[in-house]
């Protein structure tokens, strides 16, 4: 088997290919909650702590003016950018928390579908249980 037909072999398995999906999907939902973070929620933050940008707030290591945005700060000198890690952050513990919930969802549906596969299991053919019981009569000692 040529390593390339091995390769598609690989890559066309269920598993890689639903992990794929899901890499794709979750990066564009990264994208969305940073939007929501960045766009809607860290404006109103910002205004209610001094009516900037919540993500240019930085405390600067060497002696460079403050007030500049933090791409000029960050030329002029390195920065402790608290803000843009705090925004980071945010975005972090919503994307985790909406992860959450649906592994949540997703456990509770399990939850439910495992008591009816349960009782849709097939019951045991009678022959089969009949061997099994002469099975065990033959491991058994004899009587005295």
């Amino acid at each position: 088997m040529s390593m390339m037909s091995e390769f598609r072999q690989f890559a066309m398995r269920g598993n890689v290919v639903d992990l794929a999906v899901g890499v794709i999907i979750g990066g564009a939902f990264g994208r969305i909650v940073d939007s929501l973070v960045q766009d809607v929620i860290m404006p109103p933050i910002g205004k209610i702590f001094g009516g900037l940008d919540f993500a240019n707030y930085y405390i600067p290591l060497n002696n460079q003016a403050t007030g500049l945005a933090l791409a000029e700060a960050k030329k002029a000198g390195a920065v402790i950018a608290y803000g843009n890690f705090l925004t980071i952050l945010l975005n972090f513990i919503i994307l985790a928390f909406i992860i959450f919930q649906m592994v949540r969802l997703m456990n509770r549906m399990r939850e439910r579908l495992v008591p009816i596969e349960a009782a849709a299991a097939p019951a045991t053919p009678e022959d089969v249980l009949l061997l099994r019981e002469i099975r065990d009569s033959l491991r058994r000692p004899p009587l005295p």
